[in-house]
């Protein structure tokens, strides 16, 4: 398997033409940029979220050009110290112009199954998946790009289910 870097997964929010949606099922990530600011805020320590520059700044040339960031992060209640940290940081994705929804994970649709092996996945324009593959320390390894349209077409299924029903980050009260 051929896994694409971070950075050349951000690059295909340069090539979609109307949403990118992404499916987060881990209640902890592991990434070096964001190593610092969590242990920061674990400490009570302010930030200025400088970090976060170069994602705010794709974010809002993307939104502005009307285009869709959409994500559902099913967590478990109560929420692992790094969902706390990610969910005190959403304001800053959504003032960017992403849309984030929230589903805790007991309510989950009976029976629902996660395609890719249930890894996090971005899905853009309906047609291109990038697989996210992690470490045990939930480190990103990389990114798969799936084109095959039954994968596909799965994950679109799973997506259109689960924005249904999660919550709206401004009405999710954790």
């Amino acid at each position: 398997m051929e896994l694409i870097t971070s950075a050349q997964r951000d690059e295909l929010f340069g090539s979609f033409v109307r949403d990118a949606f992404h499916l987060e099922l881990r209640d902890d990530y592991g990434s070096p940029i964001e190593d610092t600011p969590y242990a920061r805020w674990q400490r009570g320590e302010s930030d200025d979220y400088a970090w976060l520059d170069p994602w705010m700044t794709l974010m809002k040339r993307v939104s502005g050009e009307g285009k869709s960031v959409r994500r559902v992060r099913v967590v478990t209640e109560p929420h692992s110290p790094y969902v706390g940290w990610e969910h005190s940081l959403t304001r800053l994705n959504t003032e960017a112009g992403e849309d984030i929804r929230w589903l805790p994970r007991h309510r989950l649709p009976e029976g629902i199954t996660f395609p890719v092996a249930g890894n996090d996945w971005w899905l853009f324009d309906d047609r291109l998946l990038a697989v996210g593959h992690f470490d045990a320390e939930g480190r990103v390894l990389g990114s798969e790009l799936v084109t095959a349209p039954e994968t596909v077409a799965e994950c679109v299924r799973v997506r259109d289910r689960l924005w249904s029903l999660a919550v709206p980050h401004p009405e999710y009260k954790p």
